[in-house]
């Protein structure tokens, strides 16, 4: 089992990458958002206890959101492997995480990190945003905002990756092509 982290900025086009590399690699796309959504509709007992949380307008624990990864994990004995999106956040949930992925006999493989220029993921967000309908991409204020939350936030999970030496910056600039060939590279030399 080979499992990706992938990070991108906003507009760093991890969406587009995040499915070529599903489809190329038989990847089980792994979502927290999907996954509240999923377990709240299907009213399990984590789903129950997330809403409830959601309800009082607090975050959900980062043992719940785990204890949801684990549970897609049992779900999907037959995945090749999982590319985590939006997970993890912190440094408490990358020990979490490994720690999870241990106890299935497995690890993260690589944490691909899309580098995309400042200007050049605001011109992509204000270039989506005239068709997207979201108005955090018709901002540039706002969309530099972003940037620099996903910055904040992500660094500290680059970091703890770092010190096991499985970050690897890709240059997240050109076509869409160019960029999914620069990902399966890093991606095939981690597992042969």
């Amino acid at each position: 089992m080979f499992n990706i982290i992938l990070f991108g900025p906003p507009g760093s086009g991890k969406g587009t990458q995040s499915e070529k590399l599903i489809a190329a690699y038989g990847l089980k796309h792994l979502s927290t958002g999907d996954l509240l959504r999923s377990e709240i509709a299907r009213q399990t007992p984590l789903g129950l206890e997330a809403k409830s949380i959601m309800d009082r307008g607090q975050l959900v624990p980062d043992e719940v959101v785990v204890g949801m990864i684990s549970s897609a994990l049992e779900a999907n004995p037959q995945a090749k492997g999982f590319l985590f999106d939006g997970f993890p956040r912190t440094v408490a949930q990358s020990e979490a995480l490994d720690k999870l992925l241990s106890l299935k006999n497995t690890a993260i493989g690589v944490v691909l990190a899309l580098q995309v220029t400042e200007e050049e993921l605001v011109a992509r967000l204000l270039n989506r945003g005239l068709t997207s309908g979201r108005s955090d991409d018709t901002n540039e204020s706002v969309i530099r905002a972003r940037i620099k939350e996903y910055q904040d936030k992500t660094t500290v999970v680059a970091d703890y990756y770092s010190q096991f030496d499985k970050v690897v910056n890709v240059k997240g600039e050109g076509t869409v092509d160019e960029i999914f060939s620069a990902l399966c590279s890093e991606i095939d030399k981690r597992m042969s």
